[in-house]
């Protein structure tokens, strides 16, 4: 085998090795749901601001980049978690946080379930492979979970708010 072909081979050997080294994602999804005793225009005017989880969890969030409701608006939440609105509908959006190891997504929605009611959706994305090693998976799910099941009833008690 000549020169060029020895190179292929190395090639390929580190190829081999580097495929090795690169971990699969391994992306974990959370849905969140709560009724609400409040049309979907009620709930969502009263939930649906990108900064409303300031008052949810009675922390700070101030917009520091972009306009406040567009897509590209960046959020700070109690002076050190930073999230990017990256998709807005009528009554939804999404936000990733982009330094975020895990590959943090979550979406906020609201349903009609009828003309006086309401849900509200909150699913979550993150990639568990990016836990650090010997973290315990499912008891890192069932801590998110906890976490944002507490966020969805919060949002639910403004919502029914009068």
């Amino acid at each position: 085998m000549g020169y060029l072909g020895n190179v292929a081979v190395a090639a390929v050997a580190a190829l081999g090795l580097s495929a090795g080294i690169a971990r699969a994602a391994d992306y974990v999804v959370i849905p969140l749901e709560a009724s609400v005793d409040a049309p979907a225009d009620v709930t969502w005017k009263k939930i649906g601001g990108f900064c409303d989880i300031g008052a949810w969890l009675k922390t700070s969030c101030v917009i520091t980049s972009g306009k406040p409701e567009a897509v590209g608006a960046v959020r700070r939440i109690a002076d050190r978690v930073d999230e990017v609105l990256v998709a807005r509908t009528a009554w939804s959006y999404t936000y990733a946080q982009p330094k975020s190891p895990i590959d943090y997504h979550g979406t906020v929605e609201v349903r009609p379930d009828g003309p006086k009611t309401s849900r509200i959706l909150y699913t979550l994305v993150y990639d568990a492979a990016a836990l650090p090693a010997g973290a315990d998976r499912t008891k890192d799910t069932a801590g998110r979970t906890a976490m944002f099941t507490r966020v969805i009833n919060i949002m639910k008690g403004v919502a029914e708010a009068k």
